[in-house]
């Protein structure tokens, strides 16, 4: 890169895009290619599937930094595979990859919705949480599809509209400053929505919406992992949770997430319980 287009490069927003379903995934590449119109997008994501990571840092994980070039409708991007989770992927992205801090981060977009009160299992949430901590405003979108669809990277799950939705929120992070307590934007776009569908700011459900199952196998020698199945009576929660916004009301559901997860309530108050006799 001459001197000229590093210029014109760094003078646009700095935007690191990431996800949780890897480098391959065409959700990655919707948001890639909408969000190019808004700033400059370093792509980096982790070289292999990662969902459920959460926010994790296992010793397990090798770091490896691989440059690629890959061509996306006809464009050319050089984008790079970490071996390591969303959060990890981020922090190489930041510390070592990145010319310099970037505006934004945008981790998605998500096969499968990222609701209620298991959100801190996604590692597409993980990458945001990640990013947030380093003082990066941040973004994690995600897109409601079928079950079968969650770790396939299918082709036939249209992210058009997550795609609207991932360059809509994106252009107010850029413009805008966040409350304090606000580092992350959850967004959860329903599988029938349109850019025309009305988005609506709700809290994180109190309810789990990944109920999990117990495995299915004969002897615990065998290996097994612990299943899941989608919440009942979704229109029982509510009706200012995601997953009302979302399953009932079929709207996109805007969540502000904080780093602090200490509990509402009046320390003063937790203090007295814990010292009455």
């Amino acid at each position: 890169m001459d001197f000229i287009q590093k210029e014109a490069t760094l003078n646009k927003p700095q935007i690191l895009l990431s996800n949780d379903d890897g480098i391959e995934s065409p959700g990655l590449w919707a948001a890639a290619e909408t969000l190019s119109g808004l700033g400059f997008v370093h792509v980096v994501a982790p070289r292999e599937q990662s969902s459920g990571a959460g926010r994790s840092f296992p010793l397990t994980s090798d770091g490896l930094i691989h440059e690629r070039r890959v061509t996306v409708k006809g464009k050319e991007w050089t984008v790079h595979a970490v071996g390591g989770t969303p959060a990890q992927t981020v922090m190489h992205a930041i510390l070592e990859i990145m010319p310099e801090r970037p505006q934004l981060l945008v981790a998605g977009i998500n096969y499968g919705e990222n609701l209620g009160s298991g959100v801190t299992v996604s590692g597409t949430v993980g990458a945001a949480l990640e990013a947030a901590a380093l003082g990066v405003p941040a973004i994690a979108i995600s897109l409601e599809t079928e079950p079968r669809h969650h770790f396939s990277l299918s082709d036939e799950v249209d992210f058009s509209t997550a795609a609207y939705f991932t360059a809509y929120f994106s252009r107010m992070m850029l413009e805008k400053r966040m409350p304090e307590d606000v580092q992350v934007l959850k967004i959860e776009v329903p599988c029938d929505a349109t850019p025309d569908t009305p988005w609506v700011v709700a809290r994180l459900s109190h309810e789990r919406y990944f109920i999990p199952t117990a495995p299915v196998r004969t002897s615990w020698d065998i290996p097994a992992r612990v299943g899941y199945r989608v919440m009942d009576d979704a229109d029982k929660d509510d009706p200012l949770s995601d997953v009302y916004a979302v399953c009932v009301r079929r709207l996109v559901a805007v969540t502000p997430i904080s780093l602090d997860m200490t509990s509402r309530i009046d320390l003063a108050t937790l203090d007295g319980i814990l010292r009455a006799g």
